[in-house]
């Protein structure tokens, strides 16, 4: 069981095949709202199968696809060798390591649907932080704070249990105690929200 992965956060299972796809039609423009641009080098942060890998290796000069589960990492390369990407590197290791996993600094850092999960998240921003050049961005996709059974796709309540759910501000307070400065805050419909953090760049 992929949750039994020592360091697999908590209730960021990857969903049963196509609800997923129903909830995030568009995960290029999912992308765009929360500040990827072309021309970046971009850590997909717990990336799963691969859903947001895709669309970010359509655009950016180099993607690492990193997750702490092997099989679901297999997926995503998959995936994207079906799609002919040639420009997307693939690592298994702990979110935590991330500044060990990347070989340089990178631009952008994008997560979705698992922040949430992560037992220290100043811990995590500060490891984000180190793997960022100054004046990049950490894009973290969250589930609004709503009861689980108000948030339905394909007709059945989706989504972590309504206790780990974060609202915009704990999700800014957990990030900046970690040496991030919130920058924008975007609705990401039908049941998330998008807040993009900033590394500082030196005086």
């Amino acid at each position: 069981m992929t949750s039994a992965i020592p360091g697999f956060f908590q209730g960021t299972e990857m969903p049963s095949s196509g609800w997923w796809e129903a909830l995030w039609p568009d995960p290029a423009g999912v992308l765009a709202a929360t500040g990827l641009k072309p021309g970046m080098e971009v850590v997909d942060l717990c990336c799963g199968d691969g859903w947001f890998t895709l669309p970010i290796a359509a655009v950016a000069r180099r993607v690492i696809a990193i997750d702490i589960d092997a099989d679901l990492l297999e997926a995503a390369q998959q995936r994207l060798i079906g799609a002919g990407v040639t420009n997307c590197e693939f690592v298994a290791g702990d979110a935590y390591e991330l500044a060990s996993l990347v070989s340089r600094p990178v631009d952008f850092v994008f997560m979705a649907n698992a922040f949430h999960g992560v037992p220290d998240r100043p811990r995590l921003a500060r490891a984000v932080r180190e793997a960022l050049a100054p004046g990049g961005h950490f894009a973290i996709v969250n589930w609004h704070r709503h009861p689980r059974e108000t948030t339905t796709v394909m007709g059945e309540p989706r989504g972590p249990r309504t206790e780990l759910r974060l609202s915009p501000r704990q999700t800014s307070a957990e990030v900046e105690a970690g040496g991030l400065k919130l920058v924008k805050l975007v609705e990401v419909p039908p049941y998330h929200y998008g807040a993009r953090f900033e590394k500082a760049k030196p005086v």
